[in-house]
């Protein structure tokens, strides 16, 4: 089956309408030549700058002298695969990661959305769709950065942890910073600008990522058990964040803002 089927680079062109004049660099690590051709062409005619990895030592290499956007990255690679990059690019990093994979199960997808990937896109699938899941993440980031700069709240505070949305940290009462996604800064600030309130997954995934949820989406519920266990500490056993059964989830302490 054809992955991304034929397209007019014209017609894509006029269809999609560009976010802003500024590229948008986007880095595939892929090893399928044929991919590679189908998907570059497709974003750079969509007004994306591309580079192209083969493996996770190109990618560095990229990453390491390049400002990269988002990563759209492969599980089946050679050398180091992509689960194992995902992971490690978490520990250092919140560039946004899109898994795309033939393994569509929703185990594998559970499982890449675990180790921090932003989202997960089973092949095949269309490049149209590909592109939208890229703008809608790299829309959110930007959002997020317009909302800070016209906030007259910087920092937002529960229970000696404190959100500073100027720089995205995170904060433990220790004083420790907490490394969060992009996705997961994104929702710990929705939650934390409505406490009390109790929000379903369908309000959470359009306050944080602009879209609705597709059939048995987990994304959120993904999101949520990583918010849970980065907001954990040996003696803090508080749970913030609260399931309310058939409802959603609900912020539970007590917020001020500065």
């Amino acid at each position: 089956m054809l992955w991304l089927g034929s397209y007019n680079t014209s017609a894509a062109s006029s269809t999609v309408a560009s976010d802003s004049k500024m590229q948008n660099h986007i880095l595939l690590v892929e090893d399928d030549n044929d991919i590679n051709t189908l998907v570059s062409r497709y974003l750079r005619a969509n007004d994306c700058r591309v580079s192209i990895a083969r493996d996770g030592r190109e990618m560095d290499r990229i990453i390491a002298t390049s400002r990269v956007d988002l990563i759209v990255l492969d599980i089946m690679l050679p050398g180091e695969d992509g689960l194992s990059i995902c992971r490690r690019l978490r520990s250092t990093s919140t560039i946004p990661i899109i898994i795309v994979s033939a393994r569509g199960e929703e185990i594998d997808r559970v499982v890449g959305l675990e180790i921090g990937a932003d989202d997960y896109l089973p092949k095949p699938f269309s490049a149209r769709e590909l592109l939208a899941r890229i703008r809608a993440i790299l829309r959110r980031s930007t959002s997020a950065t317009l909302r800070t700069a016209k906030s007259e709240f910087t920092c937002l505070e529960f229970a000696d942890w404190r959100i500073d949305t100027r720089d995205r940290s995170l904060t433990t009462p220790a004083g420790a910073k907490v490394t969060l996604t992009g996705a997961e800064f994104d929702l710990l600030v929705t939650f934390a600008e409505r406490p009390g309130i109790t929000l379903s997954r369908d309000q959470l995934l359009d306050l944080t990522q602009g879209r609705v949820a597709a059939p048995f989406e987990r994304s959120i519920d993904i999101l949520v058990s990583r918010l849970r266990r980065k907001l954990s500490t040996d003696d803090d056993k508080a749970e913030f964040i609260r399931t309310i059964r058939s409802e959603g989830y609900l912020f539970t302490p007590d917020v001020t803002r500065s």
